[in-house]
């Protein structure tokens, strides 16, 4: 994941730096010694903007804890946990060895409110595929929901998908203020090595389109 996730809840520009730390392990790549079941990883088309102009954003809901995510186009369907920091200060991430779960960054946005709120989860982990193993196969335009718990459901467009290299992540362009509903769905990427690990990043751009 990147260096710094950036807090603009309810609009508020303040920024607060936040070491976040690797969401996957690769380490099940290594089984058959041939790394042919890498993760999907987005093409450059679809981080370039959309040539039909800007969708419209929805207005900003009232402010509600996320419980679930879903991304039908691959087929994702999980439960949401608040990510707070540990010690050392980086983001924390949920149990690797819980497949199906992903966390939002509680002391950041919510999703649906103004701002940008960041939702993370795992690649993988040693056994294999995790929630968002393919992340990188979606497209613009794509669909995404997040269940809330005041029973509404915020429904998100997305506008870009981009890979990036660990050394060279754009904290601003992702973290950054938005002033707009706005999501960010993280995971590991950027191709993987032996003694590395995942290279980088892939990161979803998504903004609100509506509710339900």
């Amino acid at each position: 994941m990147g260096k710094r996730a950036r807090r603009d809840r309810l609009g508020d520009t303040a920024i607060a730096a936040v070491t976040v730390v690797a969401l996957g392990s690769g380490v099940w790549l290594l089984g058959d010694g041939t790394g042919a079941h890498t993760p999907p990883q987005p093409s450059a088309v679809e981080g370039r903007p959309d040539p039909g102009g800007e969708r419209p954003a929805a207005p900003a809901l009232a402010p509600s804890p996320p419980t679930r995510i879903r991304i039908p186009a691959i087929r994702v369907d999980a439960p949401l946990m608040g990510l707070a920091l540990t010690r050392s200060g980086s983001l924390d991430v949920p149990p690797p060895e819980q497949k199906n779960l992903a966390g939002w960054y509680e002391a950041g946005t919510l999703p649906g409110e103004t701002g940008t709120a960041v939702v993370a989860g795992h690649v993988d982990n040693t056994e294999g595929p995790a929630v968002f193993y393919d992340l990188g196969a979606l497209k613009r335009g794509a669909r995404i929901e997040v269940d809330r718990q005041d029973g509404s459901v915020a429904v998100f467009a997305v506008d870009a998908v981009e890979v990036y290299s660990a050394r060279a992540f754009p904290d601003d362009k992702v973290y950054g203020a938005a002033p707009r509903p706005e999501l960010r769905v993280i995971t590991c990427g950027g191709g993987y090595s032996r003694t590395t690990g995942y290279q980088g990043n892939v990161v979803v751009f998504a903004h609100l389109t509506g509710s339900h």
